[in-house]
C-alpha cells in the first residue's frame, strides 16, 4: 500500500481539504480539516488542483486534469473509474451503479467502495444518490453533497 508523503491544505467554498500527495500525484482528499497550516511549498500537482478547483467552484470548469494515484481493491477501482462515466451534472442511484458494473445484487459492495473513494470532487462520488434521488452518505457531510449536485445542475442547466 502506498503511504502518503506530503499533505497540504487549501481553502475553497465548501472549506479546508486536505490534499495528501504521493510521488507527485493526488492520493487523498478530505474534507471538514481543521484551520491548521502545513508548513512547504506546495508542488505543482496541488497548485494544479488548487486552481481547477476554483474554476470548478466559480463555474468554469467540469472535469479535472491532474494526476493521481489510487489506493485501493480492483474492484474499488473499477467502482472509481465508473464514477469518472457519470455525466456532470447528472445523478445516478448505488443500484443503477452496480446494474453497469455488471450485477445488481453487488450494491452493498458498490456503495462501499463509493465512501472509500479518497479523492472525492474529482472523482464524482457526489453523484451517487439514493433509488429515489434521495442524498445517502457522503464522506464530505450530506451539506457539501448537496451543494456539488445543486452546484453542477444549475451550472448545467446554464445559469453560471
Amino acid at each position: 500500500m502506498q503511504g502518503i508523503e506530503q499533505e497540504f491544505f487549501i481553502d475553497t467554498k465548501i472549506g479546508k481539504l486536505l490534499i495528501g500527495v504521493s510521488q507527485n500525484k493526488i492520493s487523498k482528499i478530505s474534507f471538514n480539516q481543521p484551520n491548521n497550516s502545513l508548513k512547504g511549498i506546495k508542488p505543482k500537482v496541488v497548485t494544479t488542483l488548487e486552481n481547477q478547483l476554483l474554476e470548478y467552484f466559480n463555474g468554469h470548469r467540469k472535469t479535472f486534469q491532474i494526476e493521481y494515484s489510487l489506493t485501493g481493491t480492483e474492484f474499488q477501482k473499477e467502482v472509481w473509474q465508473k464514477l469518472l462515466d457519470i455525466p456532470f451534472g447528472r445523478t445516478i442511484s448505488y443500484g443503477k451503479l452496480a446494474a453497469q458494473l455488471g450485477d445488481v445484487k453487488k450494491i452493498r459492495a458498490v456503495a462501499n467502495a463509493v465512501g472509500k473513494n479518497p479523492i472525492p470532487i474529482v472523482i464524482p462520488c457526489h453523484r451517487v444518490v439514493g433509488m429515489h434521488g434521495n442524498l445517502t452518505g457522503y464522506i464530505g457531510g450530506l451539506a457539501n453533497k448537496k451543494f456539488l449536485i445543486e452546484l453542477e445542475s444549475n451550472r448545467q442547466l446554464g445559469l453560471f
